[in-house]
């Protein structure tokens, strides 16, 4: 039987993770694997020792967003899933869409705020200008990290461009395009081990242009087509990833465009949707990679 890691936050701690990491262990049992679960205060970053010296399982499934732990654990030779580097590109949208631009994926038009500090803030807000003269009005916001929709924002003036960015001072932020032929809507399209699993169309609710399902947004099932799926597929490809959820968004063309790479997306409405098990897919694909190709 293979063995590996479930490597967890031990302070996420609703029952949203825990129906999620309970999903993820079931699908293992049912491959034939022994995932056991493990929280990052458990493995504590020991620069002393060097690498884990233990005898460490054949994979970890990295659900965390603790890249100082993932890095670790690959210096011990440990096969994550996903990598560290990947998590790390997916868990800050602003080097998610340099590392799209740099392959020449089609994006909404992004814009990195120039940083600042914490303690400082923006205090000359004469950049906006520049961006506003870009991308036009309205304009999205998003601090580089988060999730669930909850900070992204729409602004519709240069007055409420600076309030956003005067309220979250300290953080990263990215401008994108507008893209009003969207409505509201998007597309999550699952992907595992280079194949779209299943995909879903997502609806904001009235008088919100989110289409987050966590927002109240609706879903449906999504037929994708060819170009949706290369484009899904060629984003994990660039990001280096085994497994995420992309989201994209149709402009004015009907033409695809990534939104967003979600390196530990939720996968449960995917399911709710779809009927599609991503941790039973997930599973198999690990057992296919550590096993490389053989029956065990």
């Amino acid at each position: 039987m293979i063995e590996g890691w479930l490597v967890v936050n031990r302070f996420l701690s609703s029952d949203k993770f825990t129906e999620l990491y309970d999903w993820l262990q079931k699908a293992a049992r049912d491959n034939d694997i022994k995932l056991m679960l493990i929280h990052n205060d458990e493995l504590l970053i020991d620069l002393q020792d060097g690498p884990i010296k233990m005898d460490h399982p054949a994979f970890c499934l990295f659900w965390d967003k603790d890249i100082r732990l993932a890095e670790f654990l690959e210096q011990s030779a440990l096969r994550l899933f996903n990598r560290a580097r990947a998590i790390e590109l997916c868990d800050d949208k602003g080097k998610t869409h340099l590392a799209l631009a740099e392959a020449k994926l089609p994006q909404p038009r992004t814009i990195i705020a120039p940083m600042t500090f914490a303690n400082i803030g923006y205090t000359d807000h004469g950049f906006v200008d520049g961006v506003i003269a870009r991308l036009g009005l309205p304009l999205v916001i998003k601090q580089s990290v988060g999730s669930f929709g909850g900070q992204v924002f729409l602004a519709e003036t240069r007055d409420q461009i600076v309030e956003i960015l005067l309220r979250s001072q300290g953080s990263g932020f990215l401008f994108q395009q507008y893209i009003a032929a969207g409505q509201g809507s998007d597309l999550r399209l699952q992907v595992v081990g280079g194949q779209v699993i299943g995909a879903m169309r997502r609806t904001a609710q009235a008088g919100e242009f989110r289409a987050n399902l966590t927002l109240g947004g609706e879903m449906e099932v999504w037929i994708p087509d060819d170009k949706q799926m290369e484009l899904a597929l060629a984003a994990c490809d660039i990001l280096g990833l085994d497994f995420a959820g992309v989201d994209l968004l149709i402009n004015e063309k009907g033409e695809p465009l990534i939104c967003e790479v979600n390196s530990n997306a939720h996968f449960k409405t995917l399911y709710e949707c779809t009927g599609v098990d991503t941790a039973a897919f997930i599973m198999r694909h690990i057992r296919e990679e550590i096993s490389g190709g053989r029956s065990l």
